[in-house]
């Protein structure tokens, strides 16, 4: 890296699942954006969103610490009143800035429902109220009809969401860098959140008799919580077929590339300018998403991998290349302390952050020693009400605590879509009691408050939680 100090691009898309970028090889969705820049840098392989909700997420990677410790669970306006990262608490860009960055956030927010971006350390904010603005000037009469299902979008690519948005961020970049100070740009996409709404050429890239079902599309619901189920019929799906599923998921797929290609015009216009070479890049997501996978939509009451599972890509000028780590991280909660010490800012980052600096993965990822080998998630409640689960995922298995309803166990060798419920299975028995003794040392370090009375600890340490849905009485498992 250059002797002076380095900038820093930070892209998040919402509701990006692992799978569906094209360096996992893992479903056929096209980013060769992407996949450039993890052939340029280091991609992250097991990264897990701590919290996959907008909201609390977004303040999380802010803040560097999880959202039950401040209050932020889960997204504003829904269900009731909530919590939120306040101007007080800690914003690590408010250290670069006092360390003589400049810097933008452009694009979703969801950190405070009346203040902005430059409450938290940043200098300039532009919102998705600008681009809304935009379209109603330049395209008055466009109308959507479909709802969360999607459909195709009269605005030109050109005069997209994320198109408009990657031009406004080339134009913030020119400018910070005009100053002749480092620069911060934060560049947030709204995309590929449902509605999906893929724009000309990519409404129709992906022909929907083309699209394979998702691994965990087949679920009974056997033995899971009853909320799961009832997803279905609180959004009126009870009833699709894969032949309805598969537009959703080909719309999906398109919004998908047509967010990859307004990345790939951020990263070149940042070469052509000559600023790559003293810029650290990182692209994640906030969550991932359904999308038809157990045959359910959105992200709400479950912890599937196709929720917490999400791209990590951190390109690093003079670093190594083309590297793939498989060690389990956090996107959010790492972030903030990595990019604190990458900018040489490490001692003055706050000493209760949550996650952990990244940096000894990127010089040495598969032998860096004393690295996690399980990682935790959280759910609170949103849409139709409150519902409180706790996810421990180790190399093999998931475990989820569900507080007011049935556990989960899915051994993730045998069972990767995640649609057989182990729980209660005599033979697993002394592996749920280890998984819940782990999951409450990791909850209890982390100040969650879902372990913090008697009730709660008996449920999960002395295994005081009925084995199954039509189990008679309490077990070990």
């Amino acid at each position: 890296m250059s002797a002076s100090k380095p900038n820093l691009l930070l892209i998040t898309a919402d509701q990006l699942r692992y799978d569906c970028v094209g360096y996992s090889r893992m479903y056929p969705v096209r980013t060769p954006n992407l996949d450039r820049l993890a052939e340029g840098g280091i991609a992250f392989t097991h990264a897990y969103s701590h919290a996959p909700v907008c909201c609390p997420a977004r303040q999380s990677l802010l803040h560097g610490r999880r959202p039950e410790t401040f209050g932020a669970l889960w997204n504003f306006g829904a269900f009731l009143p909530v919590g939120s990262l306040r101007p007080e608490h800690y914003a690590w860009p408010r250290t670069l800035a006092e360390n003589g960055y400049v810097s933008a956030f452009l694009g979703k927010w969801g950190v405070h429902p009346e203040l902005d971006a430059t409450s938290f350390g940043y200098d300039s904010y532009l919102g998705e109220g600008e681009y809304k603005a935009f379209l109603k000037e330049r395209y008055p009469d466009v109308r959507f009809a479909a709802g969360f299902f999607g459909e195709d979008n009269p605005v030109p690519v050109e005069d997209s969401g994320t198109h408009w948005l990657a031009d406004r961020a080339i134009e913030t970049i020119g400018r910070l860098a005009a100053t002749g100070s480092p620069w911060h740009a934060a560049v947030h996409f709204a995309e590929p959140h449902l509605p999906c709404r893929p724009s000309g050429r990519f409404a129709a890239m992906y022909d929907p008799a083309d699209v394979p079902e998702w691994a965990g599309f087949r679920d009974t619901f056997e033995g899971k919580p009853y909320i799961q189920k009832q997803q279905l019929y609180s959004w009126g799906v009870e009833n699709f077929e894969w032949k309805d599923w598969a537009p959703v998921v080909a719309r999906y797929y398109g919004m998908i590339s047509q967010l990859d290609e307004a990345v790939g015009r951020i990263v070149a216009a940042l070469e052509e300018s000559g600023q790559a070479d003293n810029t650290i890049v990182a692209f994640t997501a906030d969550h991932g998403d359904l999308c038809g996978s157990h045959r359910m939509m959105d992200k709400h009451y479950v912890l599937y991998d196709d929720v917490v599972r999400v791209p990590l890509l951190l390109r690093l000028p003079g670093t190594r290349q083309g590297v793939r780590c498989d060690r389990f991280v956090y996107n959010l909660l790492d972030l903030p302390p990595t990019l604190l010490e990458l900018l040489g800012l490490e001692a003055e980052a706050p000493a209760n952050l949550q996650g952990r600096s990244l940096v000894p993965l990127l010089a040495d990822g598969e032998t860096a020693s004393e690295w996690r080998d399980a990682v935790v998630a959280a759910y609170n409640g949103q849409q139709f009400g409150l519902y409180t689960q706790r996810m421990i995922r180790t190399e093999r298995w998931k475990y989820v605590w569900n507080l007011t309803d049935t556990d989960e166990l899915y051994d993730l060798e045998a069972d990767p879509g995640e649609l057989t419920n182990r729980i209660g299975e005599p033979e697993h028995a002394a592996l749920v009691a280890e998984l819940r003794v782990r999951l409450f040392e990791l909850l209890e370090r982390d100040e969650d408050p879902a372990v913090g009375n008697e009730w709660t600890r008996r449920q999960l340490l002395a295994g005081a939680k009925l084995a199954g849905r039509d189990a008679a009485a309490p077990g070990t498992a």
